[in-house]
């Protein structure tokens, strides 16, 4: 097949957004059977037109939403598609399908951010010829907003690279900690993600004040977010005493080096979460996860088995209990983590994520 992935607009791939993060991955294992052209943006620093693991990635303005998808559609009228995936966008797949009338048009949708409810929404959503999400819990948020598109919707799971994302030995994870400035007599706590109020930091860096009392504990923050909020993050940090680093962002590309080094990742998620891609990645890693009992990741964690979910998940106190738990017994975090990473192995892979939607592309272009 001939196989066209859109992009959104706003971050080019690859980037460090969770989306430009999946287009990448799903495009590579795709790559293995199909020519796979994935549509970006263009940036400064980066090639019009560039091969990558045996994908095409073609790069076009993107000045706003509107003349970015006016140049992908240019795009896709010089360069003949049989399936053409749209990420996230429904107002971008809409202006595909109706370019590309007689073309299979899906949209993957990542979140509920661009599906919100009401009459001009549907009419874009209907433009589709198959809708991808990423949870059944996304599916039946969307399926209660717009129940006429029920039967047109799949669930595709998200998947993590597994040879990439591979537990540590104990001597790869001391030399990690030296190099990132962990201390190995504590025990120290991820945290990945975007540093905005929904994400819950505030929360975690409260449980890690309620534990530090009983065991010595480091809380690495990496990502970034508003300053006025990131600094608000930090005062806190200080108030309570928490032994916290902020890294900023780290660069996708070398995230894993940290997953290795951490005894631990907290997913303290107070919003939706449609998937949580950190959590996947942390227990391939071989990190025991603690996350909130949220959307779609309580289809990734069973707790108790593979990690821990909390249920008050607004509540430091309930955060600060299962971190006492795997802080005061190492055994215990590391079949935790063992266990997490059987999970991963057994249901998200990205190989797993592409057969999912080549079955469907295959579908659609038989009509």
């Amino acid at each position: 097949m001939k196989i066209a992935m859109v992009a959104p607009e706003k971050l080019p791939v690859p980037g460090n957004g969770s989306v430009e993060i999946c287009i990448l991955g799903i495009a590579r294992e795709l790559a293995l059977h199909h020519q796979v052209t994935i549509i970006s943006r263009q940036m400064p620093n980066l090639a019009i037109t560039e091969r990558m693991d045996g994908i095409t990635i073609r790069r076009v303005p993107a000045s706003s939403p509107t003349e970015y998808t006016k140049s992908v559609i240019r795009l896709l009228k010089i360069h003949p598609f049989d399936l053409i995936q749209v990420d996230n966008r429904p107002y971008s797949m809409a202006a595909v399908k109706r370019a590309f009338p007689h073309l299979p048009v899906v949209l993957y949708l990542h979140s509920l951010t661009f599906a919100q409810p009401g009459p001009a929404r549907l009419a874009l959503l209907k433009q589709a010829n198959w809708i991808g999400v990423n949870s059944q819990s996304l599916k039946q948020r969307l399926g209660r907003r717009f129940p006429s598109l029920k039967r047109r919707m799949g669930v595709v799971p998200l998947g993590v690279d597994l040879d990439r994302f591979s537990p540590a030995n104990k001597g790869e994870q001391q030399l990690l900690q030296k190099q990132f400035g962990i201390t190995g007599s504590s025990f120290s706590i991820l945290y990945v993600g975007r540093l905005i109020p929904g994400k819950g930091v505030d929360v975690l860096i409260r449980a890690v004040s309620l534990l530090q009392p009983q065991v010595p504990v480091q809380l690495i923050v990496v990502g970034r977010g508003p300053q006025a909020y990131v600094r608000k993050l930090r005062q806190l940090a200080k108030k309570l005493k928490v032994d916290a680093s902020f890294r900023g962002q780290v660069a996708h590309k070398h995230i894993e080096r940290l997953y290795r080094a951490a005894d631990c990742l907290v997913c303290p998620s107070q919003e939706h979460e449609a998937f949580g891609l950190v959590n996947v990645e942390a227990m391939a890693s071989g990190l025991p996860v603690i996350a909130s009992d949220n959307g779609g990741i309580r289809e990734i964690i069973t707790s108790g088995s593979n990690g821990y979910l909390v249920k008050e998940y607004n509540d430091p106190h309930s955060f600060a209990t299962y971190l006492y738990k795997l802080a005061d017994n190492p055994s215990l975090a590391r079949s935790l983590g063992e266990a997490g990473r059987v999970s991963t192995v057994e249901h998200f892979s990205w190989a797993q994520t592409a057969m999912h939607l080549e079955s469907a592309y295959t579908r659609l272009i038989r009509g």
